[in-house]
């Protein structure tokens, strides 16, 4: 007699039952075999761009600002205006552009002119909500700035964690692919760590409400993760010390796993399962990158505390 847990599955003939069984697993080496195969590519386009050159990651990182901001807009509003959503998504991009400036400028901080352009779509965001006929033109605006804070800014600070103040002299810093890969690296073994470990012993919740799955036995297993691999990076790599590597290991864990219930929070507020579907097996680009929102500029304010 074949045992099953859905009580549908129990209440068909002994046959039926095996047919819808043997089904479901299929499908669910199939999904596997889609999100590995996704998962692989993607993290071999992050690697390849950020190791390739700094253009390359540039490159990466705007195209990826364009379709995350598209993807966030069209998730909180399915209506949104195109004068609006255009607006937003060349905002966005343009703030991105001006923050991977900022480090290569030969003073420490950008001239205002190089702003002007982002106080212009600022001025625009609001002015244009005057000649749209929106049912609640606040919430349009906090949408705008949302996708800003949420989403531009902190892809934009990446710059800073590529070209890192660790000298004294930080005008004009060098590339440094390295510091960007154990950024990633952190934030992916932690993932996997809190999967591993809240899968095995996972049992009292970390935020139910929020996100039912997680457990804190997840949680403090990703964090171990990461500083083990803190621990390696900095018998690596040498323009870190080990406290220091450890302790951004650990920063990164903590952050990236907030930016991940910030998400889920997100979504459960839209009543949606993914935030788009770009990526097969895994849902949108947001969903495989909410960890970076928060993640990023808790990284940075540590870097630029080590300096």
């Amino acid at each position: 007699m074949i045992k099953c847990n859905n009580s549908y599955y129990r209440s068909l003939p002994t046959g039926e039952a095996a047919f819808f069984i043997a089904f479901h697993k299929q499908n669910i080496m199939k999904n596997l075999i889609t999100r590995s195969i996704t998962g692989i590519l993607f993290v071999a386009v992050i690697l390849g761009a950020i190791w390739y050159s700094q253009v390359s990651f540039r490159g990466l990182i705007l195209i990826t600002t364009i379709l995350c901001l598209l993807e966030f807009y069209r998730l909180v509003n399915e209506n949104i205006s195109r004068w609006i959503l255009y607006g937003d998504i060349l905002g966005g991009t343009y703030l991105v552009g001006v923050l991977f400036l900022i480090p290569n400028m030969q003073s420490g901080l950008p001239a205002i002119y190089t702003f002007i352009p982002y106080l212009i779509y600022l001025l625009y965001s609001f002015i244009i909500r005057l000649y749209l006929k929106e049912e609640n033109p606040i919430a349009s605006w906090g949408h705008s700035f949302l996708g800003q804070v949420y989403i531009a800014l902190p892809l934009g600070l990446l710059s800073f964690i590529a070209y890192p103040p660790l000298a004294a002299e930080y005008l004009l810093m060098p590339y440094n692919a390295l510091l960007v890969i154990a950024f990633f690296s952190f934030i992916w073994i932690n993932d996997t760590g809190a999967y591993i470990v809240g899968c095995t012993i996972g049992k009292h919740r970390l935020f139910e409400r929020i996100s039912p799955k997680k457990s804190w036995e997840g949680f403090f297993g990703g964090l171990a993760f990461s500083l083990l691999l803190g621990w390696v990076w900095s018998t690596q790599c040498s323009f870190l010390n080990m406290g220091q590597w450890i302790g951004l290991s650990a920063v990164v864990s903590i952050f990236s796993t907030w930016g991940d219930l910030c998400e889920s929070l997100l979504k459960r507020t839209l009543n949606v399962k993914d935030s788009g579907n770009i990526l097969p097996g895994h849902g949108g680009l947001l969903d495989r990158l909410d960890s970076v929102f928060l993640a990023s500029p808790a990284t940075v304010i540590y870097l630029y505390l080590l300096s």
